[in-house]
């Protein structure tokens, strides 16, 4: 019988610190030599498709290295399997589906109120199947990237330090300080992160599982830019529907997106709310 390996660092909290302060290091870096690129990140120009695919090709690369990185300190730090941090499908293809719809369903109740209430009404629809694909390979790049570094790991081993809910308010905490550079960033917009970062880990703290995470974070950007044509935290993609939105920015979320509108705290409260209940019905737990 195989013996259970002894992490390197034996304090979850520390290996969540070193693998944090790593991490950022592989952000700024990225950061600083493809902010040229970063800042041109607009689509509906004549370079706004080369300019989407250099954001992929950038951040597909900080993501590999990303990937490596948390590999290498799943397998020599914490000592456990890399699949350990939530890679699972057997029992939890449930919960993917769920991850996927709930996304769903909360962007369209938002969508539906902005549309009765007369600030946002659907254009145009623009088929390019080209920047459908690089929308959809981009956005499963950045929901898997973003799933295993605040969920898989930095969640993973802070709950094994302190409580889950403080473990999943600090990595909701570090998930909006991420997004903190991007563009029209707004301090109503930084709590919306933070509470997107709840709902993202509230599966986790009962299952250790990231796919209901991956799928929500996934749908959420996806439908968002390339379907309906929000921005998407702040950055514009080429989108299929062409939408006209207007009235107050507080309602609409302006130039950062949706995620900047107060509908999206209400919904996330909402969200977070019923499936804290729902979990601790399906597995019998309770936040420790």
């Amino acid at each position: 019988m195989e013996m259970k390996q002894k992490a390197l660092i034996k304090q979850g909290w520390l290996r969540a610190l070193i693998y944090f302060a790593a991490i950022s290091t592989i952000v700024y870096v990225f950061s600083n030599f493809g902010s040229n690129i970063i800042s041109q990140f607009e689509a509906g120009t004549e370079k706004g498709d080369e300019n989407v695919l250099q954001f992929g090709i950038l951040y597909s690369l900080m993501g590999l290295l990303i990937f490596l990185y948390t590999w290498l300190s799943r397998k020599f730090i914490d000592r456990k399997t890399f699949s350990s941090l939530g890679f699972s499908w057997k029992g939890y293809s449930n919960e993917a589906g769920l991850g996927f719809f709930s996304a769903l369903a909360l962007l369209g109740v938002g969508s539906v109120i902005l549309i009765v209430t007369g600030y946002l009404s659907f254009i145009s629809v623009n088929f390019d199947a080209g920047g459908l694909l690089i929308g959809i390979v981009i956005m499963l790049v950045v929901a898997f990237v973003e799933e295993l570094l605040f969920r898989g790991y930095l969640l993973n081993n802070l709950m094994q330090s302190v409580n889950k809910w403080g473990a999943l308010s600090i990595t909701a905490a570090l998930f909006s300080l991420f997004h903190g550079s991007n563009p029209d960033i707004s301090l109503f917009a930084v709590i919306n992160i933070f509470l997107a970062g709840i709902l993202l880990g509230i599966n986790y703290i009962f299952t250790k599982n990231l796919w209901f995470g991956i799928f929500f974070h996934f749908a959420w950007n996806y439908f968002q830019g390339p379907v309906l044509g929000y921005e998407v935290s702040g950055l514009k993609l080429t989108s299929l529907l062409q939408q006209s939105i207007s009235g107050p920015e507080a309602l609409t979320g302006g130039p950062f997106g949706f995620e900047g509108s107060l509908l999206c705290p209400l919904l996330f409260i909402v969200a977070v709310l019923t499936f804290s209940f729902f979990f601790t019905k399906r597995y019998g737990q309770t936040f420790n």
